[in-house]
């Protein structure tokens, strides 16, 4: 006869189980079975600000925790096909690591990234006759917003009631005009949303008093086997909607070029495990140290705006991601400067560790004419979404 603890261990493994199955096939829960937010302190800035974190519960075991502190990601737990739940983004334990260390090293786990997501070259663009120059943070470019950008800045919080299907919580910021050298106050906010299927949609939208450029972003670091996973995620299947990319200088500025991806390393149209070709003697790998490039997305938007974008899986613990968006590019980045120097939550941080999903505008946009504008007035509202859905691939329908 089975103890009463172990049969309640039992009982809730199957649950997971049951519930993360369910979520693979597509099958919707009862409204008895709805998604939770629950609200908790995270601790003090170094100059006395307060953050809290906000965590999100869906039925079938999925857990998103976000902080106020950078809009950062610091968690999602994910079940596998047995419903073990891990962590399958990478991060830190505590708010001090945050601030001391990830932007010292570079890394940006799981921030909001504003005003401008990506590289703008030298730091330099014009609009409307008026030549702008932003903070050089990256070689000779600037990168994500500068030396001060909204991975570093306290949001405001207030939380969604409950709509649908749907708990979540908006983040606002006001970002003087002036701000890292970037003109017009920009009003932002940035909506996080959990569905009682498990869906995590990520919501955007700014408005601008004068002229500006903007490309707002998630930079958070996946890894479907876990976060500190042995073999990192070179063996996870990638596939990707999209037929060419944005080659870039050694820099990683883009030469301005939309080069197809056929018959290259970026080639993610058929999936493939995402270290198949990375070794291969490539100039644009060589220069990037890996994939740090731009994907430009296929395809007309569906009835709700989006685009499919790419799905990651982990053949070893079932895993399975998708990502959809408004945006017209991605940028997938293999943590390639990650290089054992640094750690978190007990884990040291390698090379290969995690790969991200940037959905975004081009990098360098407001300096090459062709690309899709990031260009916003006053009257305008920009608005971008991107969906990630979690749940279990099915290996007999590939």
């Amino acid at each position: 006869m089975c103890s009463a603890p172990f049969s309640r261990r039992f009982l809730r493994r199957k649950a997971l189980r049951s519930a993360a199955l369910a979520l693979a096939a597509g099958m919707s829960f009862s409204p008895a079975m709805a998604a939770t937010m629950t609200a908790s302190p995270f601790g003090k800035t170094s100059d006395g600000k307060a953050v809290s974190a906000y965590t999100l519960k869906a039925p079938n075991g999925l857990e998103v925790t976000i902080m106020t502190y950078g809009g950062v990601i610091t968690r999602i737990m994910v079940p596998d096909r047995a419903g073990k739940r891990e962590n399958v983004v990478l991060g830190y334990a505590t708010l001090a690591e945050y601030e001391a260390k990830s932007r010292a090293n570079g890394v940006f786990f799981g921030a909001l990234i504003g005003r401008f997501a990506n590289r703008i070259a030298k730091g330099r663009f014009t609009l409307d006759g008026h030549d702008y120059t932003v903070p050089v943070n990256n070689g000779p470019n600037s990168l994500h917003g500068g030396k001060e950008g909204f991975d570093r800045r306290v949001w405001s919080a207030r939380d969604i009631a409950r709509t649908g299907q749907k708990v979540g919580v908006a983040l606002s910021l006001v970002s003087p005009d002036g701000d890292q050298g970037y003109p017009g106050a920009l009003h932002v906010t940035v909506t996080y949303t959990l569905d009682d299927q498990g869906t995590l949609g990520i919501e955007y939208k700014a408005t601008t008093t004068k002229p500006t450029v903007l490309n707002l972003t998630n930079h958070s670091y996946f890894n479907l086997a876990g976060a500190g996973s042995q073999d990192g995620i070179f063996n996870q299947m990638l596939q990707v909607n999209a037929r060419a990319y944005t080659p870039t200088d050694a820099t990683l500025i883009p030469t301005g070029a939309i080069a197809p991806v056929a018959g290259t390393p970026f080639d993610f149209t058929t999936a493939k495990p995402i270290g198949r070709d990375i070794r291969k003697s490539d100039p644009q790998l060589l220069m990037a140290h890996g994939y740090d490039h731009n994907w430009v997305i296929d395809g007309a938007p569906g009835p709700d705006g989006l685009r499919p974008v790419a799905t990651l899986w982990d053949p070893g613990s079932g895993r399975s991601m998708s990502c959809a968006s408004t945006e017209p590019g991605v940028q997938i980045y293999t943590s390639n400067f990650l290089d054992g120097s640094d750690e978190g939550n007990g884990l040291i941080f390698r090379q290969s560790d995690a790969v991200t999903f940037e959905t975004q505008h081009f990098p360098d946009s407001p300096n090459q004419p062709k690309f899709p504008s990031t260009r916003l007035d006053p009257g305008q509202t920009f608005h971008s979404r991107t969906v990630f859905r979690f749940g279990l691939h099915d290996a007999n329908n590939q």
